[in-house]
């Protein structure tokens, strides 16, 4: 790793409290996080004491109601705390945004008195939260979903298998999409269940080439028994709520893109300027220099974009397109940039020695989670040129 000391990124944040935010996050990121990141995800240890400390630090409900323990931020300032989050380490960054997206169809579309009784222990309580859409043959085409509840009086029972659930097994609350009628899309309706209930289980976590530290596993529901007041919507309005919920969900995913390059190029800029070849620093070579300034332009772009989605959001105005845009080229950006990191540190960057080989492991994924990027260009072409087959 670089002796360098990055510089903090230059942010235009819309009050004084949130620039307090930033400074409180950094702080704990520096402390807390970075210094243990190697060595944590080279052992596959899940930091749950950083997460514990980040919903007692208020960070864990930001940019949902005071009124139930979150933040009330803009979803501006909030996707810049995940992104500083996830510079130092990214299973901390992509673990706050999956709490946030398992927080979102109570806060969105559940009763006020669920909100009451579930939304404070969840923002602010310790809890920790997963969201379960994915099942093992049904991920883009997520409406063949399978997993069944059945009434049963009072109840619902829930069973069937969801796939590559970030915090399965460990999570403390889970939000389920389970399917209560007929086949498609409207016969889909939402579950808050909670992580003990009987007949909930996680699976043994995936081995998976980046983000260790971040268990992803199956979740089996077998025979889970949960009351009607923990319905989160109408029956048949679960997709929906699904969907609502990755459109913000992607705008995290970016954010984080967005911290994971910024970390490689802050790594890549450090070493260059201080690894000397031919009596100069390799940075002074034209060949580097525009590497860098290519990095340094696509993390921009990236941060503007995922920005502009974001204001458009706090407006109440349409994001999806922009919100997929953001997705696809935040995380194109990461895989990028920190495959061009990899390469500017030469053969230091293929070992375990420097961050930049971990960076480029982990970016891979954020091209894949919460909706492909092949997923997220039809998402745009249909914004753009109208339906397919018309």
């Amino acid at each position: 790793m670089s002796d360098r000391d990055p510089q903090p990124v230059e942010r235009q944040l819309p009050t004084e409290e949130a620039r307090d935010l930033l400074v409180l996050v950094r702080e704990i990121a520096q402390r807390e996080i970075a210094p243990k990141a190697a060595e944590e995800e080279d052992a596959g240890r899940f930091p749950r004491e950083v997460f514990t400390l980040l919903s007692a630090s208020g960070l864990l409900g930001l940019p949902y109601d005071s009124e139930y323990g979150g933040g009330d931020q803009p979803y501006e300032v909030y996707l810049q705390v995940l992104e500083e989050l996830a510079a130092a380490r990214l299973t901390v960054g992509l673990g706050v945004s999956v709490h946030t997206l398992a927080s979102y169809a109570l806060a969105a579309y559940g009763t006020k008195q669920q909100q009451v009784e579930h939304l404070p222990a969840m923002l602010g309580g310790g809890l920790l939260g997963a969201y379960c859409l994915s099942e093992p043959a049904s991920g883009s085409d997520a409406a063949s979903l399978r997993t069944k509840a059945v009434r049963d009086g009072d109840h619902w029972v829930l069973t069937g298998t969801k796939a590559w659930i970030t915090h399965g097994g460990i999570a403390d609350f889970y939000t389920v999409m389970a399917r209560t009628g007929e086949d498609g899309s409207r016969g889909i309706s939402a579950f808050l269940v909670p992580g003990d209930a009987e007949g909930l289980s996680g699976a043994v976590p995936e081995r998976k080439m980046g983000m260790k530290g971040s268990p992803t596993a199956q979740v089996h529901l077998d025979g889970v028994r949960v009351p009607d007041e923990r319905r989160i919507g109408e029956e048949g309005q679960g997709f929906s709520i699904a969907l609502a919920a990755l459109d913000s969900g992607r705008l995290g995913i970016a954010a984080c893109a967005i911290g994971l390059a910024q970390a490689a190029l802050d790594e890549a800029v450090g070493y260059a300027t201080q690894r000397r070849q031919f009596g100069h620093p390799i940075a002074d070579f034209q060949g580097l220099r525009f590497m860098i300034a290519d990095m340094a332009t696509r993390i921009e772009a990236g941060r503007a974009l995922y920005l502009a989605a974001a204001r458009l959001r706090d407006a109440g105005k349409p994001f999806a397109k922009q919100a997929a845009m953001a997705k696809l080229h935040c995380t194109d950006t990461a895989m990028q940039v920190t495959t061009d990191a990899v390469q500017i540190l030469g053969g230091y960057g293929y070992t375990a020695d420097f961050p930049a080989e971990r960076y480029m492991r982990e970016a891979k994924v954020l091209q894949i989670v919460e909706g492909t990027n092949q997923i997220q260009r039809m998402v745009i072409a249909r914004h753009v040129a109208g339906p397919e087959g018309r």
